[in-house]
């Protein structure tokens, strides 16, 4: 199979969708890679160490399109991508297709196999490309968080760990998964106070458990969130549903309750967000200011260490990525059920039912 991997279009993003070792992985079982120049550069690859690892290296994004069976990449095609779908053509990628109308759309017009990073779960629930991505946006919440809370970026000039005599930051994580977990770890390791909030009783006990004790968790509901986000200095928004659009469990009417100064960074973004004054920024232009309060929205917050990223990213996809090439995407489906679920769409068929409930569209479960 020929596998191309293009340079990332998304504003920001420095993220590749394979490193050299993949490269010379597939090789090694038949298959061909070529790259579009400078794919790798925000990760610290050049095209040499493509080259020397057996990939051709290809000028136009175009040809990519035109050549390659199966499409890696890191983020959803953006609408200059649009025309170079090809029908038949597998993009393995995350797509988050329940955040934007105009790509299901586009991508069904252009018939091609969206198999989605995001939707592939393995046999114990998880989703393991999903996860190192979320571990990262989670750790980098808290970070980008402390630093907007800084007087000169605008914010009410708290520092987490607060000092002797002092008290520290309050952060509210609300949801209790990857995301909210690895933001947990990192808040508490500064010192701050932090409530993580989540509907999963069982979760709970198991954060409980295994959380320092400047960790408390709740029970989310409608009260405990109205009051925890009063309260915060930073919230974090960590909700999940797989394929779907994330719920607004903040409302704009509790965001107008908050602290002057205080920061909101919704993690849930890519998803739509999980609070309902979000709206998505990038790592350009990464805050704006709703009812004096700061919101970090970026879409791709695991971008801004790409280096970490990519090579995380990378450990997880690669094995997905060798199966669907060795047996198509038919028969990897056929074979391992993580593959199947990641099937979002097949030649102008929906086969995700998150995606088709976000938008009222029908949807037929793929056969393989």
């Amino acid at each position: 199979m020929i596998i191309g991997v293009p340079k990332e279009t998304k504003s920001d993003e420095y993220r590749v969708a394979l490193v050299p070792a993949g490269v010379e992985e597939l090789l090694k079982r038949g298959h061909t890679v070529i790259i579009e120049q400078g794919a790798g550069s925000g990760s610290g690859i050049s095209d040499e160490e493509y080259q020397r690892a057996g990939a051709q290296l290809v000028v136009e994004r175009g040809e990519i399109y035109d050549k390659a069976q199966l499409v890696m990449k890191v983020k959803e095609p953006l609408p200059e991508e649009y025309p170079l779908l090809r029908e038949e053509q597998i993009v393995f990628t995350f797509f988050h297709f329940a955040a934007s109308k105009q790509l299901t759309d586009a991508t069904l017009k252009a018939k091609a196999v969206a198999i989605a990073y995001e939707t592939i779960r393995d046999e114990h629930g998880q989703h393991p490309i999903l996860t190192p991505m979320s571990e990262v946006a989670g750790r980098m919440s808290i970070q980008e968080g402390a630093k907007y809370l800084e007087k000169p970026m605008l914010g009410r000039g708290i520092l987490l760990s607060g000092v002797p005599g002092v008290a520290p930051a309050e952060v509210v994580i609300v949801g209790g998964g990857v995301v909210g977990t690895n933001a947990a770890k990192v808040a508490s390791g500064f010192g701050a106070r932090v409530t993580m909030l989540d509907i999963n009783t069982g979760r709970l006990r198991y954060l409980d458990d295994i959380m320092p004790k400047n960790v408390v968790t709740l029970i989310s509901n409608t009260q405990n969130i109205r009051q925890k986000v009063r309260d915060a200095d930073l919230l974090i928004g960590a909700v999940l549903i797989e394929g779907a659009r994330a719920p607004h469990v903040v409302t704009k009417e509790m965001v107008q309750t908050m602290k002057p100064g205080a920061v909101i960074v919704d993690v849930a973004i890519d998803q739509g967000g999980c609070i309902e004054t979000s709206k998505p920024t990038n790592h350009s232009n990464p805050v704006y200011r709703e009812y004096d309060v700061l919101h970090y929205c970026v879409t791709n917050i695991p971008s801004a260490v790409a280096c970490t990223s990519t090579h995380a990213l990378a450990n997880v996809t690669l094995p997905y990525a060798r199966e669907i090439a060795d047996k198509g995407y038919e028969r990897a489906a056929r074979e391992n059920p993580a593959i199947l679920k990641g099937i979002n769409m097949v030649k102008g068929v929906l086969t995700n039912k998150a995606v088709a409930d976000a938008f009222g569209m029908s949807y037929r479960i793929f056969q393989s």
